[in-house]
């Protein structure tokens, strides 16, 4: 079995023989660590391309941003509208499918005007357990994914960007902030604006990992376990209710399972069965 290095190596191979390529770029530990590996393989043949999208927080942009310019790499931010999108609205089992597929269509076209020949982005060998419909518009796109043809998990790519002395190599799992609705309850601007200022709230509050889950009148806060127990006490509780309900929830609560990545699509699961 390859080790990490291996892996690495094979990976900016795999990228130099591409040629010229658009890097889908969120700013993510995976996406940061791909736009790395592809400035390194190609310099400026490489573009890494960030859709700027009200489902992204202000604050992951701030970020995205200040890591290009530490590193050097080429970087440009496109309009996406996905919330013109009835289907992606209506936020079905389907909604990460109509996002992702409005960006690569978007990321396509400016590959066929300037001539990049690939377009990829940064899903990882533990992704392929997961529910992601966005992986199918990936291959309707003909998008590569080049950390899963190196084989790479995510702790190997938390632990290649720690030796490569990249920021983001220990930063929280993150997502769009449409992800923190469930399905069935229809994504609008007001309400992940709601849900991103209650995180940059969290933030502020100390806490490093975790998600605002918007349930109508009913926020439920998912906290990493190990950050739970600073959560659980009357003080705290006074000042993650006092957030929450000026931000408009009529109830409050904290989900003593704590954080874990994809507990929406929980319910997917169940309707499966």
């Amino acid at each position: 079995m390859p080790g990490i290095e291996s892996k690495q190596a094979a990976l900016i191979a795999n990228l130099r023989a591409m040629g010229r390529v658009i890097v889908a770029y969120s700013g993510g530990t995976d996406s940061a660590y791909l736009a790395w590996a592809a400035q390194r393989a190609l310099g400026d043949e490489a573009l890494a391309i960030t859709a700027d999208s009200a489902s992204i927080p202000a604050s992951h942009k701030v970020d995205a941003e200040a890591f290009v310019q530490q590193f050097h790499i080429r970087h440009e931010y496109v309009e996406t509208r996905e919330f013109e999108n009835p289907d992606y609205i209506k936020n079905d089992a389907n909604r990460c499918f109509h996002c992702k597929d409005e960006l690569f269509t978007v990321l396509q076209r400016i590959g066929e005007e300037r001539g990049y020949t690939n377009i990829v982005y940064g899903v990882n060998q533990d992704d392929l357990g997961d529910y992601r419909p966005g992986q199918r518009a990936a291959k309707l796109h003909e998008v590569k994914a080049p950390l899963v043809d190196a084989e790479l998990t995510k702790a190997e790519i938390r632990e290649l960007s720690r030796l490569a002395g990249l920021p983001t190599w220990d930063r929280p799992a993150a997502a769009c902030l449409s992800s923190r609705i469930p399905y069935g309850t229809p994504v609008t601007i007001q309400n992940i604006r709601t849900v991103e200022v209650g995180e940059e709230e969290l933030k502020a509050l100390g806490f490093r990992q975790f998600r605002t889950r918007f349930h109508g009148e009913l926020v439920r806060i998912e906290i990493a376990k190990d950050e739970l127990p600073k959560a659980l006490n009357l003080e705290t509780a006074g000042k993650l209710t006092a957030i929450f309900k000026g931000l408009g929830f009529k109830y409050v609560t904290l989900d003593l399972e704590g954080y874990r990545q994809g507990s929406l699509n929980e319910v997917l699961k169940v309707l499966q069965t």
